[in-house]
């Protein structure tokens, strides 16, 4: 089946639009056909994915030749060997930056933009940022793309190392996730992979999970400083305060969002570990 080999009308039939379309995107760059020895256009498959993906970005995004060129750059990456992900620094420890361990794990499974967009339902465009610079991706979003790959953001965020039986993290020396949601400070209060995820997690003003999500599990939050609000099932409002605690199932979907006009500091515990 990958050795199937379309001729030009074949595939701009497949694809929905003409052959002088076909010859159109060849002549913008956009597409680099196989030719016979006779010097005949073939499209293999792959070719005609790239197709797909052209006609998707025009139609659906308005995307222009030069800016379609552009998102396709990094779907002719995922022909070269996968690079170890990236690291960066926070707080004087390395740490790996999110997007590229994203774009690893993609490039590891054999997956392309396309298709990991088509199943999140993030957009290429923002998805081939996101693994550029891991940011711009809310926490619902990253969650669904961490379940894409059936992995957790405390595991794509460096968690999982570390003595399973204890840990000790000393008061004022927290180290802190990769930075990734405008104004969320996510920090480990117990280093490596246990039963029960927690954090501190360190809202500024305005600061939300921007959007709802869920996920298996149990959560227990207590507030040490400033003012929050849950949302459950998009209809439940919980105000908190200073001292006030909240459990809720993670199966139910939940948003959340700072209402004091500065920080808001908070003790964050999922079980099992899923977050």
């Amino acid at each position: 089946m990958d050795d199937i080999r379309f001729k030009i009308t074949e595939a701009a039939r497949m694809a929905g639009v003409s052959a002088s379309t076909l010859r159109l995107w060849e002549s913008q760059g956009l597409i680099e056909p196989l030719r016979s020895a006779t010097g005949q256009r073939l499209f293999d498959q792959a070719m005609m994915d790239r197709l797909k993906t052209i006609g998707w970005l025009r139609t659906e995004k308005g995307l222009n030749p030069a800016a379609i060129r552009e998102v396709l750059k990094d779907e002719i990456e995922t022909a070269a060997p996968a690079e170890p992900p990236t690291t960066l620094k926070t707080d004087g420890d390395t740490v790996s930056a999110i997007g590229p361990k994203i774009r690893h794990l993609r490039r590891q499974t054999g997956r392309t933009l396309q298709s990991v967009a088509d199943e999140t339902g993030i957009t290429l465009s923002l998805l081939s940022s996101f693994e550029r610079i891991s940011q711009g991706l809310s926490l619902p979003a990253l969650h669904t793309l961490a379940a894409c790959f059936g992995t957790t953001l405390s595991a794509l965020s460096g968690q999982e190392g570390g003595d399973h039986r204890q840990s000790l993290v000393r008061a004022g020396q927290w180290t802190a996730w990769p930075a990734t949601a405008s104004g969320v400070t996510i920090q480990p209060l117990a280093e490596g992979r246990h039963q029960m995820e927690c954090h501190r997690f360190v809202l500024a003003p305005g600061a939300s999970s921007e959007g709802a999500y869920r996920h298996d599990g149990e959560e227990f939050l207590h507030v040490l400083h400033g003012r929050m609000q849950i949302v459950l099932d998009g209809d439940q409002f919980f105000d908190l305060t200073d001292g006030d605690s909240f459990y809720f199932e993670s199966t139910r979907f939940h948003a959340w969002r700072n209402l004091h006009d500065a920080e808001t500091v908070l003790i964050w515990i999922n079980t099992p570990p899923t977050f």
